[in-house]
C-alpha cells in the first residue's frame, strides 16, 4: 500500500486524517486529523479542535516522532478502514464522467472540467490527484478544488497553463473577496497586502466559474532520507538570502540559504510553499533546530496555522 502526503486515511471511528509524511514509523502513518464527528456529523477541524478531540476520546492517535522531533498524529496500519488515494479519486471521477454520463455534483464536474482543460494544455491527467473535502466526498457548494500533482514537470506545466488561462480569460483570477477569504482561512502572519503580493506570483491559484482552485506538488519518489537527529533550540527570526529554490514547491518545501548560521528552511505549511526565489532576501521566523552533525535549519509550520511563523520577501528593504 503506497500512502503519499495529501492522501487521507479513514479509521473505524469515522476520523479522517491527512497524511503528512511518506515515511512510516512503527507501522504507523504520520498524519493530522482534519475531519471528525464530535457531534455525530462529520465536520472539518482546525488544529486545536483536532488535538482536543483526540486527547479526549482517541489519545492513542497522538504521537511523538523522534525522527521529526515533533508532536503530530499517527494511525497504525491495522486501524485504517480506508485509504483515500488522491490520485485514484481523480481517475475515478474522470472515468465516471466518460462512462456514466454527467456527474451530479457540481464541484466534481468542475474538477473534471479543470483536469480536461489542463490536459488540453499538455498536462497528463494520470499525474493529478485531489485532496481536501473532495477527496473524501465531504464537499459542498462553496468548497475549493485542491489539486495535487505527482510529477514536477506536470506541476510546473499546470502552473504555466493556469497563468495563461487567466491571461486569456479561460480561467479567472481571485478577486478581492476571494483573497480576503483565503488570507483569513490560512491565519497567515503576513498582513493582507503582503500575503496577496506573495501569492499572486506563485501561479498556483485561480477560479473556474466561481470556484477557487489550488495547485500543489507531491513528488512521487522517496528521495534520500535525512537520518540526522535534530533538537529544537527555540524560536528564531533571521534574515538571509535564498541561494536555491529548486524544491520550493515540494512537501515539505525547502529553501537553501546564504546565512552564517542557518543552512536551510524546511517548510511544512502550504502557506509558505513557493514563497521566495533564489537571490531574494527574506525575513523568516520559525523553530531553529540543530542536528547531531552540527547543521542548523529553521522549521516553518509546526502546525497547519503556524502562528508566529512566516517567510517574507524583503522587497526593497
Amino acid at each position: 500500500m503506497q500512502i503519499l502526503p495529501r492522501d487521507f486515511i479513514e479509521t473505524g471511528e469515522g476520523l479522517f486524517f491527512a497524511v503528512v509524511d511518506r515515511v512510516m514509523e512503527n507501522e504507523r502513518v504520520l498524519c493530522f486529523l482534519r475531519y471528525g464527528s464530535p457531534h455525530g456529523i462529520t465536520v472539518k477541524l482546525d488544529t486545536a479542535a483536532a488535538n482536543s478531540l483526540l486527547q479526549t476520546y482517541y489519545p492513542a492517535y497522538l504521537y511523538y516522532s523522534r525522527r521529526l522531533n515533533a508532536n503530530l498524529h499517527a494511525v497504525p496500519l491495522e486501524n485504517i478502514k480506508h485509504h483515500h488515494s488522491s490520485r485514484v479519486r481523480v481517475q475515478s471521477m474522470l472515468e465516471s464522467n466518460i462512462s456514466a454520463g454527467p456527474i451530479v455534483n457540481a464541484i466534481e464536474l468542475k474538477l473534471v472540467t479543470l483536469i480536461r482543460y489542463l490536459e488540453a494544455q499538455g498536462v497528463r491527467p494520470e499525474d493529478a490527484g485531489v485532496t481536501g473535502s473532495l477527496l473524501i466526498a465531504q464537499q459542498h457548494a462553496a468548497s475549493d478544488i485542491d489539486l495535487v500533482f505527482y510529477r514536477r514537470s506536470s506541476f510546473f506545466l499546470a502552473q504555466r497553463a493556469v497563468a495563461a488561462g487567466i491571461e486569456n480569460g479561460d480561467l479567472q483570477a481571485l478577486d478581492e473577496e476571494d483573497w480576503q477569504a483565503a488570507w483569513g482561512r490560512r491565519g497567515c502572519e503576513l498582513d493582507f497586502d503582503s500575503y496577496v503580493r506573495h501569492e499572486r506570483r506563485k501561479g498556483n491559484k485561480g477560479m473556474l466559474d466561481g470556484t477557487r482552485f489550488d495547485l500543489a506538488l507531491v513528488v512521487d519518489e522517496s528521495g534520500e532520507e535525512d537520518r540526522g537527529v535534530w533538537v529544537k533550540l527555540g524560536a528564531r527570526q533571521i534574515q538571509a538570502r535564498v541561494s536555491e529554490d529548486a524544491y520550493a514547491y515540494d512537501q515539505p518545501a525547502r529553501y537553501m540559504l546564504d546565512h552564517d548560521e542557518v543552512g536551510e528552511i524546511l517548510c511544512f505549511t502550504h502557506t509558505y510553499v513557493g514563497q521566495a526565489r533564489a537571490g531574494e532576501m527574506i525575513s523568516a521566523c520559525g523553530m531553529l533546530e540543530l542536528s547531531n552533525d552540527g547543521r542548523r535549519r529553521l522549521i516553518i509550520g509546526s502546525s497547519r496555522e503556524a502562528p508566529g511563523e512566516y517567510i517574507r520577501v524583503l522587497w526593497g528593504e
